[in-house]
């Protein structure tokens, strides 16, 4: 895709039934490389650089969207927009966001209204990593972070996105982070977010898959993060379990509210407890101790 000729293509889409499938097709906006996504009316809308081939790009829309919501019949508008307009729309709709009582995200463009001394400002750009406090399961583990995260602890944050949960920790007062993620343009943009946040020092990252064997020789780690959803999750509970040392905490989120029960006993029958239960919209997030 390019920007040649300054338009970038608005694309709307939306499920009938609405609710939770609804909400998924957010993660299929990201994954085609859309900016920020927007909710309008039961529609989700999103920008994306011109494409060479629309109608290639249409039939592709389609397929990611279907795969990553689940559901058939997924109704999609393609608009043009100038360049400049568009980049003016995408600011006016984002604004810094107040999490906790400290931790607040905003884009580079503003500033943080009525600040706080003990504030902690995380500064992101929407782009194609996911995570910038638009998206409930990022929201929540930023407020469990803030009950979890104990001065000079070292750190794992599995499935990092953007990095903006490596970064809450490393304002937070973690000693070390090591994040991992398997997608490289994520990548790209968790490394640039880093240096922004002036916390590269803090934290480590590189680009691979998580998996059982890999998570048992960072052991012992003080907490885990992993924000990626319920199927990737549960595999992955007793590489979790192994890396934590004993008393440790685990956040686990990107999980559905028809997933919770079933991803609760499957992280009790690993030996967790859960502390805290974080509900956003129709996601959950669990703080847990091992």
């Amino acid at each position: 895709m390019s920007v040649s000729g300054g338009r970038w293509v608005e694309l709307w889409a939306r499920v009938p039934d609405g609710g939770v499938v609804g909400e998924l097709l957010t993660d299929g906006l990201v994954a085609l490389g859309g900016r920020a996504v927007e909710e309008r009316a039961g529609w989700y809308v999103t920008h994306l650089p011109e494409p060479e081939d629309l109608g290639a790009f249409e039939a592709l829309a389609r397929t990611v969207l279907r795969d990553a919501s689940g559901a058939d019949g997924i109704e999609i508008r393609l608009a043009w927009r100038a360049h400049e307009d568009w980049a003016e729309t995408w600011r006016k709709g984002l604004e810094p966001r107040r999490l906790t009582d400290r931790i607040v995200v905003r884009p580079s463009w503003t500033e943080v209204p009525d600040p706080r001394p003990q504030d902690l400002v995380i500064t992101l750009d929407p782009g194609m990593a996911f995570g910038t406090a638009e998206h409930g399961t990022t929201r929540g583990c930023l407020r469990l972070l803030d009950r979890a995260v104990g001065k000079g602890e070292r750190l794992l944050d599995v499935g990092a996105g953007s990095g903006i949960l490596s970064i809450a920790a490393a304002l937070l007062g973690a000693r070390r982070i090591h994040a991992v993620e398997s997608d490289p343009l994520a990548c790209e943009a968790l490394d640039e977010n880093l240096v922004e946040n002036d916390v590269a020092g803090t934290v480590t990252w590189e680009t691979r898959a998580a998996d059982v064997a890999w998570l048992e020789a960072l052991n012992p780690v003080d907490g885990i993060v992993a924000n990626i959803e319920a199927g990737i999750l549960t595999p992955l509970l007793a590489g979790f379990r192994a890396a934590l040392r004993p008393g440790g905490w685990l956040i686990l989120s990107g999980i559905l509210d028809e997933e919770w029960i079933s991803m609760r006993a499957s992280a009790t029958g690993h030996g967790f407890e859960l502390e805290t239960l974080d509900s956003d919209g129709e996601w959950r997030s669990g703080l847990f101790r091992g």
